[in-house]
């Protein structure tokens, strides 16, 4: 059986880094790991092939191949997952359909013959032994949250890696937090499970020999959720791993209260991780408590920013506004505290409510939502009726024009990296990429010092960064490249929001 993997297209986000991916000569960030776990957990028999919309298109010649058509999807892929589900239904494919997208919307793809509503693992043995005697069923569920040590290796070579920015694995499934707005809970439950160390080993032998010498995105919801296992055993084993692969960097996403142990973040720099994604949401203690963010709470939030990155770690932040206790001071305090903590990669977003979540239970009893959760809370409208009222909207795009105005953005560099202390060990580099690194660097210099309305700002940190923090120069370039794409992203959607699905 020819089996085709369908990744959907990504509309332009905040994560994609599109206009910043092109100065590296990528197509996307990440590989679609769900599918590509998907199909190690298939038939060896079947033939399989993976298209990824966001780095190629689909063909007829594809669809001509294929006996079956396997879609997975987030909400942000909506559309373009009703696409594809057109094109496989059109071309006479029996689909089968998974992901947090199909999770809570199935009902409304009419065309896919079967959904995996759940973990893969415990799923598919089944649906593969079904479909081999013709008696599949519409909906397959998992009545438990599966043990991923059971999990096989995800099937990297069908990538094209020299597409992607980074490869992903995933070390843990679940959050033992409580969000009310998190629907991390809703698929993965609040114990978290544990892939083992030789299994973790295991799929980083396999990409290493692959010749990927890159950046790897460790998939965690929260990476440090169990800490006794990533300090006493996770950890270690990736610094004896990393010995001779120093060029393998990772970055992974934790909550805050990573400042409260030092032990901890050493250990993380020494094994490599220098990026961490953390939910800080907001400034307002009142919302923080609203929404069951209790590792936030009770604590100097900027304090803790300042401790993780003097111990090495640049922290990428996620940010919310909209919140019922949020009051009309929210949106200034939110650029200072922005401003102040240096977080340059700073992804504000309008509160939303995904079907499942406390949240959504909630606004729905109290008749204040509309539509479904776009999946993207950058581009300019909420499922939520604020209780702000229109004052958000102005609100919220005020935050999005300061801090991705070039001064303000370029303040904040330079904030992070006067704060910032990175790891010190010499760092192997593969000759190869070298000459991808200096055309990178030349296309951002070019674009960003001489054909670019912001190139005085540009140079000011070119030179301030050369003369003060040489180290740092690749680091400040990489982060002035990201601008550009937020840039974009903040005048695709200011004032000019997306539109709500067609079919709502």
């Amino acid at each position: 059986m020819n089996v085709l993997l369908i990744y959907p297209e990504y509309p332009d986000t905040f994560w994609g880094f599109k206009h910043a991916l092109r100065f590296v000569e990528k197509k996307a960030v990440l590989p679609p790991l769900g599918l590509l776990t998907v199909a190690a957990l298939s038939p060896t028999e079947w033939q399989k092939k993976l298209v990824d919309l966001n780095v190629r298109s689909l063909t007829n010649a594809d669809l001509q191949w294929a006996d079956l058509a396997m879609v997975s999807a987030m909400a942000v892929q909506r559309d373009s997952a009703a696409s594809v589900i057109d094109l496989c239904h059109d071309a006479g494919l029996p689909i089968i359909a998974g992901g947090p997208l199909f999770l809570t919307e199935y009902e409304r793809f009419p065309n896919v013959d079967t959904f995996v509503l759940g973990e893969g693992e415990d799923i598919l043995p089944q649906l593969a032994e079904d479909i081999r005697h013709g008696k599949q069923e519409r909906i397959y569920r998992s009545g438990q949250f599966p043990n991923i040590e059971r999990s096989p290796i995800p099937s990297w070579e069908l990538l094209d890696f020299r597409r992607y920015n980074q490869m992903s694995v995933q070390f843990s499934r679940g959050c033992p937090y409580d969000c009310d707005f998190c629907d991390v809970t809703v698929m993965f439950g609040r114990r978290l499970r544990m892939k083992s160390v030789p299994q973790i080993l295991a799929e980083l032998d396999r990409i290493y020999a692959l010749r990927w010498r890159q950046g790897i995105f460790v998939a965690d919801d929260n990476f440090i959720g169990n800490h006794r296992f990533v300090k006493s055993e996770l950890l270690p084993a990736l610094i004896k791993w990393r010995k001779g692969k120093e060029e393998i960097s990772f970055n992974t996403q934790t909550t805050i209260n990573l400042a409260d142990d030092p032990e901890l973040m050493q250990l993380m720099v020494q094994a490599g991780i220098h990026t961490v994604f953390i939910g800080i949401e907001s400034p307002e203690e009142q919302s923080l408590e609203e929404c069951h963010k209790v590792q936030n709470m009770n604590r100097d939030l900027l304090q803790s920013v300042k401790i993780i990155q003097k111990a090495g770690i640049q922290i990428q932040g996620g940010f919310i506004v909209g919140f019922d206790h949020d009051p009309p001071s929210i949106f200034q305090r939110m650029v200072d505290f922005i401003q102040q903590s240096g977080i340059v990669v700073a992804m504000v977003g309008l509160l939303e409510a995904f079907p499942g979540t406390k949240l959504y239970k909630r606004l729905k009893e109290e008749n204040r939502l509309r539509n479904l959760p776009p999946g993207d809370n950058v581009c300019g409208w909420t499922n939520v009726i604020p209780k702000m009222g229109e004052l958000l909207m102005s609100g919220y795009q005020y935050i999005l024009k300061q801090l991705y105005s070039p001064p303000n953005f370029y303040q904040r560099i330079r904030t992070f990296l006067m704060e910032y202390r990175p790891p010190h060990y010499k760092v192997r580099f593969d000759l190869r990429v070298i000459p991808r690194y200096c055309r990178a660097t030349l296309r951002v210099i070019g674009h960003l010092g001489f054909a670019s309305k912001e190139r005085s700002h540009f140079w000011r940190l070119f030179w301030w960064v050369l003369l003060t923090r040489p180290r740092l120069l690749p680091l400040a370039m990489t982060l002035a490249a990201y601008g550009v794409h937020f840039r974009k992203i903040c005048e695709l959607y200011i004032g000019h929001p997306t539109h709500e699905p067609s079919y709502a």
